[in-house]
């Protein structure tokens, strides 16, 4: 079922918010479906980081140690999954504003699933080029965005104008804790806990 709505979400998203609308399922589902696609960056990033490697334009390819790699993934792993708790708690604080009224079930429903395409594009860490990288990424991103826009009148069952302000308000909150996350890791990074590179 998780798959099927991974799918419904590229191939027909409206439709596919108004199937997630009407099941609601639990939080526990919400939960394990953002257990599962948060899975595919962090582990991506430990596959390129330790056996691929990465260049910069420089003829030295540069790997980190498999310790190294193993904490910043399951560090990458446990933010991103703070990150999208973080969106659904500020969709659903911002909510009576808008004049709706949602269970935490459904705001976590709309964040995980608009971070779904987002998440996925860690895929492309598979093949560390820059430029490829920053393309999906922008690509993820959009399309996640996209979601959001075309999500919130359906979950939160408002009308289409008030779910755009809704929906860009969502977006600022979400830039900012991307913000917040990353001053967070140059912070950690500032203790001794950043990369150790491979010599």
């Amino acid at each position: 079922m998780i798959l099927n709505h991974i799918w419904g979400l590229y191939a027909h998203p409206k439709e596919e918010w108004h199937t997630i609308d009407h099941h609601h399922e639990s939080l526990t589902y919400s939960l394990t479906h953002l257990a599962f696609i948060a899975l595919i960056p962090a582990v991506c990033t430990f596959i390129s980081a330790t056996y691929i490697g990465w260049n910069f334009g420089t003829s030295n390819t540069i790997m980190l140690t498999t310790q190294s790699a193993l904490v910043m993934s399951v560090g990458m792993y446990l933010t991103l999954i703070a990150g999208v708790f973080a969106l659904a708690y500020l969709t659903f604080w911002m909510a009576k504003t808008f004049g709706a009224n949602p269970s935490f079930t459904q705001s976590m429903e709309l964040a995980a699933y608009t971070a779904t395409p987002l998440f996925m594009t860690g895929l492309a860490v598979l093949y560390p080029e820059p430029v490829f990288l920053m393309l999906v990424g922008l690509a993820g991103l959009a399309y996640s965005v996209y979601l959001l826009y075309s999500g919130v009148p359906i979950i939160m069952h408002i009308p289409e104008e008030r779910g755009f302000i809704y929906a860009s308000s969502v977006v600022t909150c979400g830039l900012i804790l991307l913000v917040c996350i990353m001053v967070g890791s140059v912070i950690v990074w500032s203790w001794g806990l950043g990369p150790i590179y491979t010599q």
